[in-house]
C-alpha cells in the first residue's frame, strides 16, 4: 500500500544526501544553502527508488525536488552505460512551465553538461524540425503531454526500452488543460517498469486519478503548511471599488510611486489586458502584456527579461482558470481571427517570476485556486510580498469564498485581508483624468493594439529567430513594453501637477507627484538589468510599501473623527 509521510525525522543538508559533487557545485552556484522542506524529504525517497507524490504550496521548491534526483540517477546510470538513450521524461501542462523546467535542469547540470543532455520539445514548430534533436537521444526530454505524444506517434521519439524516470509537474492542472486522453494514450508508449514523480500544489480528484494511472505503491508527501505564506511574509489587502474607480486607483498608485518594486497585475481576459495597457500608456506608465495570443518565444522572453529586472510591470491575463463568455473573437477581415489562443498557455500557475514585490488582482480571480496561484507569484522563498485585490460589488461573493477557504491558516480573530482604507475623494483630480483617458481606449483601439502587438511579436519570434541566434546581445535589448500608440497621444497626462496630489500623499510619493525621469512612472535602473544583492535587500525592505499609504489614509480619517 502507498505510504504517507507527514513528519520529517532527519533533517539533511544537500551534502548529506550522497549527491554527486557536480550537483553540489551547481547548488552552491545557485546560492541554495539548505534544502526546502519538500526537497529534504522528497530527494532521499526518490534516490531510494520510490515513486513519490508530493504536495506542497507554490514557491516551495518542488521543481528542484525532482530535478536533483533525476540528474543524480542519470549520472550513476551513465557510469556503466554502453549507449546513449532517453532515460527521463518530464511533462508539464504549459509551454512556459516546460521552459522553466528546462532552465532549471540546465542550471543544475551546469557542471556536467557534457554528460547530460536535455531537450525541450514544447515549442509548436513542425515535428520534423525537432526530429534531429531527438535523434541525438538526449538524456532528458521536456514537453507537454500532447507534444510528447505527437513525437511518440510520429516515431521521432522512442522510450519503450530505455525510459527509467517519469516526472509530471503541476499534476493537478494536467486534466484541467484537457490532457487526460493524451496521458492515457501516452502510457501505451512507456515501459511497464519505471520510477515516477508527481508534483502538485493540491491533492485534487484529478491528481488521485492521475496517481492511479502512473504511480506504483507511491509515498505521498503532504507538507503540513498553509497554502499561502504566513502573514509576516505576505501582506494581503483588498479595496472595495467599482470598475471605473479601479482604473483611477491603479493610475494613482503607480504614478505617485505608492507601489514600488516589480509588480504583476492580473486581469481576467485578453481584452482587459490591452485596455489597461493602453490606459496606462497615456500617462507614460510602460508595461508588458502577457497573454495566450502571443507566441511562446515572446512569452518566455518577456518572463526572462522581467526576472532580469528590465521591466517593472507585467499585465497578465489569467485565462487558465476561466473562459470568458463575454469576450467575442476579434476580426481583422471577414471570417479571420486576430490570432489563435494558445491552449497550452499558463501564467498564474507555477511560473517562477523572481523578486516580485506586489501582485495586484485588478480583476478578482473566479476561484480559490486561482487566487492562491496568483498570489503565489510573490513572497516566494524567504522574500516578502504584498497582494492587493480590487473588488467590486459583483466580486464580493468570490472574496468571501477565498476568506472562508483560507481562514484556517490564520489565528482566531485575525483577518486574512486587511482593508486598504483611504478616501476616494482625495484623488478626485486623478479620477477625472482617468475617465478622460479611459474614454480614449475604444474597442477599435483595443482591436488595433492586439493586432499590432501580435504582428510585432510574430516578426520578432519567427522571422528574426536566426538573426537573434547569431546576435544574442540584440535579443537582450529587444523590449516588449513599447507604447502601442493606438490611442490619441496627450503629453500633458504624463505629468502630475502638485495641486492634484492630496496633502496626505505628498510625503509618500517618491517625487512629490512629479516624475523627473524621462520615462515617467518607471524605475531609473535601466542600465543594469541584472539585480544585485543590494537591490534584492532593498526590494525586501520595500516589499510592502502599501502599509505607509494605508496609515496615511487612516490617520486622516481618525483626525476628522476626533474633530
Amino acid at each position: 500500500m502507498a505510504g504517507t509521510s507527514d513528519e520529517s525525522t532527519n533533517v539533511l543538508g544537500f551534502h548529506e544526501m550522497g549527491l554527486d559533487d557536480r550537483i553540489l557545485k551547481a547548488v552552491a552556484k545557485l546560492g541554495w544553502s539548505s534544502p526546502t522542506p519538500i526537497q529534504e524529504r522528497a530527494i532521499p525517497l526518490a534516490l531510494e527508488g520510490k515513486d513519490v507524490l508530493a504536495r506542497a504550496r507554490t514557491g516551495s521548491g518542488k521543481t528542484a525536488a525532482f530535478v536533483i534526483p533525476v540528474v543524480q540517477k542519470i549520472l550513476l546510470a551513465k557510469q556503466t552505460a554502453t549507449e546513449q538513450c532517453v532515460r527521463a521524461l518530464v511533462m508539464t501542462p504549459s509551454k512556459e512551465l516546460c521552459k522553466q523546467a528546462y532552465n532549471n535542469i540546465q542550471e543544475l547540470t551546469s557542471y556536467c553538461s557534457r554528460e547530460i543532455k536535455c531537450t525541450d520539445i514544447s515549442p509548436h514548430v513542425p515535428l520534423l524540425q525537432q526530429k534531429p534533436l531527438l535523434m541525438e537521444k538526449p538524456d532528458i526530454v521536456v514537453g507537454t503531454p500532447s507534444r510528447v505524444l505527437a513525437h511518440l506517434t510520429a516515431g521521432n521519439l522512442s522510450v519503450k526500452e530505455t525510459m527509467e524516470l517519469l516526472v509530471i509537474d503541476e499534476a493537478d492542472l494536467l486534466f484541467s488543460f484537457g490532457y487526460e486522453q493524451d496521458v492515457k494514450k501516452l502510457l501505451e508508449h512507456l515501459p511497464k517498469i519505471y520510477q515516477a514523480f508527481l508534483m502538485s500544489a493540491t491533492l485534487s480528484e484529478d491528481v488521485k486519478a492521475l496517481k492511479k494511472l502512473v504511480l506504483h505503491n507511491a509515498v505521498i508527501l503532504k507538507l503540513e503548511e498553509s497554502q499561502l505564506p504566513e502573514a509576516t511574509q505576505l501582506t494581503q489587502y483588498h479595496i472595495k471599488c467599482e470598475d471605473d474607480d479601479k482604473f483611477a486607483l491603479i493610475y494613482t498608485l503607480l504614478k505617485l510611486r505608492l507601489i514600488r518594486g516589480k509588480s504583476i497585475i492580473f486581469v481576467n481576459s485578453v481584452n482587459k489586458s490591452y485596455r489597461l495597457k493602453l490606459f496606462l500608456e497615456q500617462f507614460g506608465i510602460l508595461s508588458c502584456v502577457l497573454n495566450s495570443e502571443l507566441p511562446t518565444a515572446s512569452r518566455c522572453h518577456i518572463v526572462t527579461q522581467f526576472n532580469d529586472g528590465l521591466y517593472d510591470i507585467i499585465i497578465a491575463s489569467d485565462e487558465t482558470m476561466l473562459s470568458d463568455p463575454q469576450e467575442k473573437p476579434q476580426h481583422i477581415k471577414k471570417g479571420k481571427r486576430i490570432h489563435k489562443k494558445d491552449e497550452e498557455y499558463g501564467v498564474s500557475r507555477g511560473i517562477d517570476f523572481r523578486h516580485v514585490s506586489n501582485v495586484i488582482n485588478f480583476d478578482f480571480p473566479v476561484t480559490v485556486d486561482a487566487y492562491i496561484h496568483r498570489v503565489g507569484r510573490t513572497a516566494r522563498g524567504d522574500s516578502e510580498g504584498t497582494a492587493l485585490s480590487f473588488v467590486n460589488m459583483k466580486e464580493m461573493a468570490q472574496l468571501k469564498l477565498v476568506e472562508d477557504a483560507l481562514s484556517d491558516s490564520y489565528g482566531d480573530g485575525e483577518d486574512m485581508f486587511k482593508p486598504f482604507q483611504f478616501r476616494m475623494e482625495e484623488i478626485e483630480g486623478f479620477r477625472y483624468r482617468a475617465k478622460d483617458a479611459l474614454r480614449a481606449v475604444t474597442k477599435v483601439a483595443i482591436r488595433e493594439a492586439r493586432l499590432k502587438e501580435i504582428k510585432q511579436e510574430l516578426l520578432n519570434s519567427k522571422k528574426l529567430k536566426s538573426y537573434f541566434e547569431d546576435n544574442p546581445r540584440d535579443l537582450q535589448l529587444l523590449r516588449h513594453d513599447k507604447s502601442l500608440h493606438t490611442v490619441k497621444n496627450q503629453p500633458q497626462l504624463k505629468n502630475v501637477p502638485d495641486y492634484l496630489v492630496p496633502p496626505t500623499l505628498k510625503g509618500l510619493s517618491r517625487n512629490g507627484g512629479r516624475n523627473k525621469s524621462r520615462r515617467s512612472g518607471q524605475s531609473n535602473d535601466r542600465k543594469a538589468p541584472a539585480i544585485t544583492q543590494g537591490q534584492r535587500k532593498f526590494q525586501k525592505r520595500q516589499a510592502d510599501p502599501l502599509k505607509s499609504f494605508q496609515f496615511a489614509g487612516l490617520s486622516q480619517s481618525k483626525k476628522k473623527k476626533k474633530k
